[in-house]
């Protein structure tokens, strides 16, 4: 279209941003980061996206363990004390991507029938490094070790969550879907929903064993389960240079 403007063609864009989690069962987690991409057409580009974890926040659910949860010596190694039941669920604390930009749709947007917003529409896969923090591991022959009567085996259970979790690292694919909201020809709005799909013990629980056997009396990497984790962000961006090309035909 003759005198359409170019907001990504050849530009670079920086961008702060702002997210959170959402539908955790347990913990959500607050991120603050940016992102950088660089667009070899104004529809396919290419770019970097990470955010860290500033904030982490209890959910509903986390809260009535902690008020109702009743241990017993079936549960004892999930819930040896509710009150500690915080400290063993898991957390995001990091992540960072690699990925590629495609955008199919592009327009204006109208506030009140009077101002009229250039915007586009996009979608974005790649590949995911994410940091989570997890209870951590112990075998049966330690939980085994910490005797059989429930008094002592929930006391030094409980032990074993204070010490606190473990850090860990892993790789998954991402996919997202935003929009663009040019406020001027260098400044961007955006508001972008993701997803990072991969196994995690969000509850610090012992969940599964070898062979199917449950409860295996262990807490290990068979305890993660796979989640189809999701966030949301709002971001600033500044695009360069500051200038937008205009296409003609002969562009």
């Amino acid at each position: 279209m003759m005198g359409l403007r170019l907001y990504r063609q050849g530009r670079v864009q920086f961008q702060p941003l702002a997210g959170i989690t959402l539908q955790d069962q347990f913990s959500r987690t607050v991120l603050a980061g940016g992102s950088a991409s660089y667009h070899l057409s104004d529809w396919l580009g290419i770019g970097v996206w990470g955010g860290y974890g500033v904030a982490s926040l209890d959910t509903y659910l986390t809260t009535e363990v902690q008020i109702k949860g009743q241990p017993h010596e079936r549960n004892v190694l999930s819930l040896p004390d509710p009150s500690v039941f915080p400290q063993q669920v898991g957390r995001i604390k990091w992540v960072g991507v690699a990925q590629a930009l495609f955008i199919p749709l592009r327009g204006k947007m109208g506030l009140f029938e009077k101002v009229f917003i250039d915007t586009d529409f996009y979608l974005g896969a790649g590949v995911a490094f994410v940091g989570v923090e997890e209870r951590g591991e112990a075998t049966a022959a330690q939980f085994a070790a910490c005797g059989t009567d429930f008094v002592s085996l929930s006391t030094c259970v409980r032990s074993q969550i204070l010490a606190g979790r473990t850090p860990r690292s892993t790789i998954a694919p991402t996919f997202s879907a935003g929009l663009t909201l040019y406020l001027s020809g260098a400044v961007s709005l955006t508001l972008e929903w993701r997803a990072l799909p991969f196994a995690w013990n969000t509850s610090g629980t012992d969940e599964a064993g070898a062979l199917g056997a449950f409860p295996d009396g262990a807490i290990d990497a068979r305890d993660r389960l796979s989640h189809f984790n999701h966030m949301v962000s709002v971001g600033l961006g500044l695009s360069l240079p500051s200038s937008v090309k205009i296409w003609m035909p002969d562009s």
